[in-house]
């Protein structure tokens, strides 16, 4: 099931707060990126982020589920309508996540 153009629309309204938030649609679904890294996606209309130490204890009930198959597991946010804390989490995880490999030109 493809996520929808609306939660990921919500989503983004509730990461506002933050400079520099972006998206890429990738077969139906939307990677998320603060200031050019990675932090998780929106799946099946649900945001999951990358499992780092800071986002673990941030979180430190969060269920890990898989994006889709054959995927690593992430972390499911539950907290998706509060701003204050969707803020703090990114922040939180910047630091730890990894920076996005360049693509060489063949």
């Amino acid at each position: 099931m493809a996520s929808s153009k609306e939660y990921l629309d919500y989503i983004l309204e509730q990461l506002s707060g933050l400079d520099d938030i972006t998206y890429r649609a990738m077969m139906g679904e939307y990677i998320i990126y603060y200031k050019g890294k990675i932090v998780g996606g929106i799946y099946d209309d649900r945001l999951l982020v990358k499992p780092v130490k800071s986002a673990i204890s941030h979180m430190p009930t969060a269920k890990y589920e898989l994006p889709y198959e054959g995927a690593k597991e992430m972390l499911l946010v539950d907290e998706v309508d509060n701003k204050e804390f969707l803020t703090g989490l990114f922040n939180a995880m910047y630091d730890e996540l990894p920076i996005p490999k360049t693509k060489k030109r063949k």
